[in-house]
């Protein structure tokens, strides 16, 4: 029997899926658990190992290459470990090599999530035929990753991309990375509505608390919101604009839950990223919606397992 598919695996802070994936992008079989990210690390590992199964288990698994795993960051993939700050239980966890041993011992390539998602809108979706690109992420944090000169380019540890921890206001609140006024501090789904409920917004007959909400009051034009909105757009500008002016890309793709909210967030970061992206260079660059959809992350672990094999993506 030829090994002619893929096994992969998406590990967020909410999330551990898993997948087989055949050489045009459909999953053919998918699981999932909910991560247990408070348990220590053995805890999540289980999770981990139960999605595994599940896949084993499947008639199709003989036809398994290799898997990949795209993950929640930082990760070091020289290493073979992660240390997601949104699963406090996993801290230079030797994630690659548990996963290999559950596998049999077959070929794992580990990325981040931000580079999985490139490596799937690169591969299938609004990216697809474009030498330079930013790929972005903005959901539960913000993440991303970069192709440069037709190639997925996820750097030595395979977190090059990373824009959400790009600092974007040098006297900002502090971030759990470490840092200052990073990216995923104004932009991600839960400061935007962290930000609008400190500024007065309250959700309507619904109670939703969510950015979701943030963004269908700012549909219906409620200005609170609306201005929520518009600051976590100026720092995607922000951010988009200076990954174009240090790597000359042609278009920056948004997907995640965040994107969601269409032109509530697409319109001023447009127009924001006019004011930053001022250089002749960057200034034609484009930003559209991801084309991937939900199952981005298997999808594009997948395809990033694909290039480190050498297979046609």
């Amino acid at each position: 029997m030829d090994q002619d598919l893929l096994a992969a695996l998406d590990i967020g802070g909410t999330k551990i899926a898993g997948a087989l994936v055949d050489d045009r992008g459909r999953l053919l079989l998918r699981t999932r658990r909910p991560t247990p990210a408070r348990e220590p690390g053995q805890g999540v590992m289980r999770a981990v190992a139960e999605v595994l199964c599940e896949l084993r288990a499947s008639a199709q698994w003989p036809r398994v290459a290799a898997l990949g795993i795209g993950s929640a960051g930082p990760v070091d993939a020289r290493r073979g470990t992660v240390s997601p700050v949104n699963i406090p239980g996993w801290r230079d966890y030797p994630l690659v090599a548990g996963v290999r041993a559950a596998v049999g011992g077959m070929p794992v390539t580990l990325v981040g999530d931000g580079v999985a998602i490139t490596a799937a809108e690169h591969w299938q979706g609004a990216a697809r035929g474009r030498d330079n690109a930013l790929c972005m992420v903005v959901s539960t944090g913000v993440g991303g990753g970069l192709v440069l000169d037709g190639r997925l380019h996820p750097g030595p540890t395979g977190n090059a991309g990373h824009i959400g921890h790009i600092s974007v206001d040098l006297d900002g609140d502090p971030c759990p990375c470490g840092a200052r006024g990073c990216v995923e501090g104004l932009a991600s789904g839960p400061n935007i509505a962290r930000r609008a409920v400190a500024n007065g917004w309250r959700p309507g007959p619904g109670g939703d608390t969510s950015a979701r909400g943030v963004a269908a009051a700012a549909r219906a034009g409620d200005p609170v919101a609306v201005a929520s909105f518009e600051r976590a757009a100026r720092a995607l500008a922000a951010g988009i604009a200076a990954t174009a002016t240090l790597a000359e890309i042609e278009i920056a793709v948004v997907g995640g839950g965040v994107a969601q909210a269409g032109e509530v967030l697409f319109a001023p970061l447009r127009r924001a990223l006019g004011e930053y992206a001022t250089l002749s260079f960057a200034r034609g660059l484009e930003v559209v919606p991801a084309g991937t959809g939900t199952e981005a992350g298997l999808v594009g672990a997948a395809a990033a397992c694909r290039e480190a094999l050498g297979w046609p993506v």
